[in-house]
């Protein structure tokens, strides 16, 4: 691997981040704040948040088994793939690589932030290559965008595959696993000491089913983290979405259970779409919803959004000609998808 300081652009190794007054203010309690020009009434929302959540980070980092320094946390998991192409790529200069199809912010990041955005193709059975992957590649690729399981396809990505492109390339790989929860692969992040060029992303967003609150999380070596910690927004998770977390922390139990039930719902529900005449293939899932190629898949999203269901219409992306991706709904919302689509 390059070191971190050829990796990160000159500008952001050289930032002196800005300072808050939360930042500043270390040691012991205080009942009297009058040092961030904070309205006095209407507490506790009148206070900003603490800027580095450590109450949060140290909770996580027990059951994440990560220690606090090395985890980031964001306004969703899109705060963190912004800000690895912010600290780390010159734009006009510097590229990525991603497979395809995969999720669909990687490449506006990419857009946004004036970077190549190098697309490699899946094979039929939605895996990647890391030759491929490397073939791709050249001085100028600071990152590589991986996807496990992926979306839209619902797969795991080949771990030897992870591993060996994690030894042979000298940048920073992204691996995205939002949908690991519902995957029976271990997770990445037990290889974080392995593999100084390995940032993992999780969200609160799927199988702890706070989409609303907008949590990423990001987990990676303390030095990759101090350097998006420098360019982050000051207080860029508010105290809700902080406290909302901690809930959910004290419910670990219940979020297993929910993951129990999907996972059992959606083997229930391939299992009724290989029955439907609209249907010619299921592809196998390891996430909270699957892809389905339909003879139709535009009319039969548009028969669909008149019954009142909605799910992906995913035909215009790459090898997903004629696909649907359907969430995991309830078993009552399961049900009634399944009778609409037998009356198609």
């Amino acid at each position: 691997m390059k070191t971190l300081q050829e990796l990160t652009r000159p500008n952001i190794w050289a930032l002196k981040p800005y300072s808050s007054a939360r930042d500043e203010y270390q040691g012991k309690s205080a009942s009297v704040f009058l040092d961030a020009n904070e309205n006095p009434y209407n507490g506790p929302n009148n206070r900003y948040p603490d800027p580095l959540q450590w109450d949060l980070k140290k909770s996580l980092s027990r059951l994440k088994g990560v220690a606090p320094e090395r985890i980031f946390l964001g306004n969703g998991s899109d705060e963190a793939i912004d800000l690895v192409f912010r600290a780390f790529c010159e734009p006009r200069e510097d590229n990525v690589v991603a497979i395809e199809p995969t999720y669909g912010m990687y490449l506006v990041c990419a857009e946004i932030n004036e970077v190549e955005y190098r697309k490699v193709l899946l094979d039929e059975h939605f895996q990647f290559s890391a030759d491929k992957i490397l073939n791709a590649a050249d001085e100028h690729t600071k990152l590589i965008f991986l996807c496990s399981p992926n979306n839209p396809t619902g797969n795991d990505l080949n771990h030897s595959e992870i591993e060996r492109l994690l030894h042979r390339f000298d940048g920073i790989v992204v691996l995205d696993e939002a949908y690991n929860d519902f995957s029976e692969q271990p997770s990445f992040l037990k290889r974080l000491d392995d593999f100084s060029n390995l940032i993992v992303l999780q969200t609160f967003s799927k199988a702890w089913g706070c989409a609303a609150i907008r949590l990423g999380m990001a987990f990676a070596s303390a030095d990759i983290i101090s350097v998006l910690t420098k360019i982050k927004y000051p207080y860029n998770v508010n105290q809700l979405t902080q406290q909302q977390a901690m809930e959910m922390l004290h419910r670990y139990y219940e979020i297993e259970r929910w993951v129990t039930t999907l996972k059992e719902e959606r083997d229930h529900l391939e299992k009724e779409f290989l029955k439907l005449p609209c249907v010619q293939k299921v592809f196998p899932s390891n996430a909270n919803f699957f892809l389905v190629r339909v003879t139709d898949a535009v009319q039969i999203y548009k028969y669909l959004v008149e019954e009142g269901i909605i799910v992906r219409n995913r035909h215009t992306v790459a090898l997903c000609g004629n696909c649907l991706r359907i969430t995991v709904g309830t078993k009552m919302e399961n049900e009634t998808l399944i009778r609409a689509l037998k009356k198609y």
